[in-house]
Order: structure tokens, then C-alpha cells, then sequence
């Protein structure tokens, strides 16, 4: 789940956010190096198209770009919301697939793998509005973490968790997040491995930088942030951000996804590698998004199900008017970082992407997973999509990040938005 790090962060995701004219680049991105063993899927020439859902009037761009960027890349499911002033133009499953009975609605759940950070974000800066937590609070004296391995990890605050500025670096230290049978041996404890050890093998080594002096993107602190929401509500982690982050939206459908059962309603994923398992110490190798990753324990990194036109609604928090997030909460999402700031002048805020542009400004986030590819996009002029899909780039597959750049010209096509709404259709 690797949106962007340092060497994305210049090389691809500089233009994302840039404005209609610009349309955004964002980085195919990878949670490690599995071992390619076998074709996902059956060959192209077998399948068929299947469109579900509703979208009004003159949205057809839309359909037709889902279908171009699926098919070139023989995705089997995929989600596609589209938002403009609040209003729910567009909500859509797409299936292209030779399996008939999957088909994918657009109320299927699929793992929406870091797109969970500017949910975990938006329930810490819930809890600050509440007054329950400071941004200038510590994590290791909220969690009890040691420091003795490296004092500075006292200086990790509630804020530069939220930016990626802890001070963990998988450019120069492997993920955290991806590290179970590691820890696990380091510990002396079996498989699987709970948070717990992680924060306590993470607590006893050094960080790769001094926090709040280097933008490195770390899904071990969005984790450590699950923990807090958790402390400072006295709820659980899921619990608390279905009751004040979700539910004030009327999104009932989202919950934590499970590695190896499937909700109801969930897509299947696919990917042509395999892995070890990390629920066990049978050293048995299985497909890799069914137990080569551990996505309970990450569920405020990269754990919820969702659809795209939940994404979409819950999104709409950050328009303002909601009993989520009052309006300087908003602010303190988007705001300048101390560091890490691209010469292109866009930065990652809390848990949000964010590019000033003319008008006004962009804010996104991505999210990879084996088997897992989702876009969540929030444009300048009003326009909010959400783009799923059950499969990520692998090999030399076509990039899934000319997505964003594709769904960008989709809607600079739209010459009259239509003004009805399919919100209460579906919420």
C-alpha cells in the first residue's frame, strides 16, 4: 500500500491535484515484492462487459473510460462514483469477467486499502474538535510506547503522525505493516501477530529520521493513529468512526475487511503472485491478498470495505456544512505541512493530498493493495469520483494510474452537468 514515497512523492504524484487543465498522475504502487507464479484470470477474448448501477444523463464518458481502462487491463470488477456539488450523478459496477455469475453492483464492497487515511484522519481531528485530543499530544506517552531504543520517538506528535512526518522511512526501513514473520521471530511469539507487537518491535529500534524533519509516508503511523482514536474515545477504532465519521453521513454500508473471509457483498481480488502465509507458521504459500498481508491489522491504515459512492459521500464532509468537521477542523486538514512541501508546491496535509490551484484547490488520496486499486479524487470545482478496482498493476500490465488522468478527461468532456441526484437511490 504504497500511495506515494519519498521517490514517488517527485516522480509521480507532482501533477496530481493540478485542475481541470492538468489532470492528475498518481503512482502504481506496491506493499512489497511477491513472487510472480501464475495468470489471474481467464483471457480477454472470454469475457463480457456487464454495467450496473444508474448514472443520469450525458455521463456517458464515464462509462466508456471504465470500460477502455478495464478491459486494456482485464480488471474483473470495478466501482466508479461521481459527486458534483453534492449531488450523486453517477454510482456504477462494472464487471468484465468470462465468470457469469460475478457480477459487481454499485453496492459491492471492495478493500479500499489507503483510502482508510483521511478516514482515520478525519476521526483524529474529530476528537481534537471535541476537545478530547491535542494535535500537539505524543504518541508514545498516549500508547504507553517505550523510548529507550530511540528518545526521539518522544517527539512524535498527534500532528506529524497525520502528515508522515514520525520520522519511519520504508526507503530506508522495510514497512512495518509487512514485516510479520520478522517481528514475529524477533519476539518470540506466533503467527499471526496482533498491533500489540508491532508497536513493540517498531518502540525498540531507532527511527530513520528526527520526527517533524522528513515528509516519508508511513502506514505504521496511520496505525499508531487507530490506537489513538481509540484512547482518547475509549471506543473502538472502528466503532468511534462509524459513529462520528460515517454515520452522520448516512454511509451504514463501510467495515473493517478480513483477510480471509469475505463480507457479504464483497468482490473477489486477483493477483498473479502468491506469498507466505502470515496467519500461521506452516510456511504454506497462498494467494497473495488472501493471507500474505495481515489487513486486520490494518485497519486504520488500509483495513475498511466500501463502495465508491460511499467514498464519495463521505468526502463531502470536507464541502463543509456537516455536523462532521466545523470549518477550521477543514483548514487544519489542508493546511501546509512544516515540511515536505514539492517545489510544484503541493504537500500531503492530513490524510489528504493537497495542491493549491487556481480557484480554489485539489485534494486526493490512492490506495494499493495485492488485488486492491482505488482513487479518491476531490476537484476545485466541485466535482468529487471514486474509482475501485478488484486487481492492481503488476508486471508490465498498463499503468492503473492513467485512471486518474483518464477520469479527469471525462469530466472536462461533460459540456452540461445534469442536476438531478441518485443520493437517496442509495443512502
Amino acid at each position: 500500500m504504497r500511495p506515494l514515497s519519498r521517490r514517488d512523492f517527485g516522480r509521480a504524484a507532482g501533477l496530481a491535484g493540478a485542475g481541470a487543465a492538468a489532470p492528475a498522475l498518481l503512482a502504481g504502487c506496491s506493499s512489497g515484492s511477491p513472487e510472480r507464479v501464475q495468470a489471474a484470470g481467464a483471457a480477454a477474448a472470454a469475457r463480457t462487459w456487464k454495467v450496473t448501477g444508474k448514472a443520469l444523463a450525458g455521463l456517458s464518458g464515464f462509462d466508456a473510460t471504465m470500460k477502455s481502462f478495464m478491459q486494456a487491463r482485464n480488471v474483473p470488477c470495478g466501482q466508479l462514483a461521481v459527486v458534483r456539488k453534492g449531488k450523486l450523478l453517477l454510482s456504477r459496477g462494472y464487471t468484465w469477467s468470462d465468470q457469469a455469475t460475478l457480477t459487481a453492483q454499485p453496492t459491492s464492497l471492495f478493500r479500499i486499502a489507503s483510502l482508510s487515511k483521511p478516514i482515520t484522519a478525519t476521526a483524529v481531528l474529530r476528537l481534537v474538535q471535541d476537545g478530547k485530543l491535542k494535535l500537539t499530544d505524543r504518541a508514545a506517552t498516549l500508547l504507553g510506547l517505550s523510548t529507550t531504543a530511540d528518545p526521539r520517538l518522544k517527539d512524535v506528535t498527534v500532528l506529524r503522525l497525520l502528515q508522515h512526518l514520525g520520522g519511519w522511512d520504508r526507503d530506508l526501513s522495510p514497512d512495518l505493516m509487512f514485516q510479520d514473520a520478522v517481528i514475529a521471530k524477533a519476539l518470540g511469539v506466533p503467527l499471526p501477530i496482533k498491533q500489540a507487537n508491532i508497536m513493540k518491535y517498531a518502540s525498540g529500534r531507532k527511527l530513520d529520521h528526527a520526527p517533524g524533519t522528513a515528509y516519508a509516508y508511513s502506514n505504521y503511523g496511520y496505525m499508531l493513529l487507530g490506537r489513538i482514536i481509540e484512547k482518547a474515545s475509549g471506543l473502538s477504532y472502528a466503532a468511534y468512526v462509524q459513529q462520528k465519521v460515517l454515520g452522520p453521513r448516512g454511509v451504514k454500508r463501510m467495515k473493517l475487511g478480513r483477510t480471509l473471509t469475505k463480507a457479504t457483498g464483497e468482490v473477489p481480488y486477483y493477483s498473479t503472485a502468491t506469498g507466505t502465509t502470515v496467519f500461521d507458521n506452516s510456511g504454506k504459500k497462498v494467494p497473495f491478498p488472501y493471507g500474505a498481508f495481515n489487513l486486520e491489522n490494518m485497519d486504520a491504515h488500509g483495513g475498511w470495505l466500501g463502495t465508491a459512492m460511499d467514498l464519495t459521500r463521505f468526502a463531502g464532509i470536507y464541502d463543509g456544512g456537516t455536523s462532521v468537521l466545523n470549518a477550521a477542523s477543514i483548514s487544519r486538514a489542508f493546511a501546509k505541512p512544516a515540511t515536505g512541501i514539492n517545489a510544484d508546491g503541493y504537500y500531503y496535509g492530513c490524510g489528504w493530498l493537497v495542491r493549491p490551484v487556481t480557484g480554489g484547490r485539489n485534494t486526493w488520496h490512492d490506495g494499493s493493495l495485492a488485488g486492491t486499486s482505488t482513487l479518491l479524487v476531490r476537484r476545485y470545482d466541485g466535482l468529487t469520483w471514486a474509482a475501485l478496482f478488484d486487481q492492481r498493476q503488476e508486471g508490465s500490465a498498463p499503468s492503473y494510474s492513467d485512471i486518474d488522468a483518464a477520469l479527469h478527461k471525462a469530466a472536462n468532456a461533460v459540456r452540461t452537468w445534469p442536476t438531478g441526484d441518485l443520493t437517496s437511490t442509495y443512502f
